[in-house]
């Protein structure tokens, strides 16, 4: 069970370092593709464009490095819980947003098939932060201390 959480972890702290690195160099695009789905009012929109690839940064870091792990992990499953009702929404209310999952040039449509693949991956968080750490984790290494 250690090797397949640990696994995992590296699997979504890559995607989620992957996809916060390709939104944090672009906050305009990345605002414009939330206020795409009309889910959230244009006050709120501006400040997460701006804190949202950090987020996935730090999430990804430490489930990479196994920090903190349950944590990142429960974060990271509510993360991908939130896009996942985003995307039925918009594809719900026939709204062709673009998805923005990594960065501005990712012209992918909202559709069902992102919405599964969300709740996947947060499935997926959710089996780490269940079995946290899994080997190979800084948490193990500071639990002995």
């Amino acid at each position: 069970m250690n090797a397949a959480v640990l696994l995992l972890r590296i699997l979504l702290g890559g995607l989620l370092l992957v996809a916060g690195a390709l939104k944090a160099g672009d906050p305009s695009s990345l605002a414009a593709s939330i206020a795409a789905f009309r889910l959230l009012p244009a006050a709120i929109v501006g400040p997460l464009a701006l804190a949202l690839p950090y987020l996935e940064l730090m999430l990804g870091a430490y489930l990479v490095v196994g920090l903190f792990t349950r944590v990142a992990a429960t974060l990271a499953a509510f993360e991908f819980l939130i896009y996942a009702v985003a995307i039925a929404s918009a594809v719900v209310r026939r709204i062709p947003a673009g998805c923005g999952c990594f960065g501005p040039k990712d012209t992918a449509i909202a559709d069902w098939p992102h919405v599964a693949f969300d709740l996947a991956l947060a499935a997926a968080s959710g089996v780490v932060a269940y079995a946290a750490p899994g080997a190979l984790a800084v948490d193990r290494v500071l639990r002995r201390i």
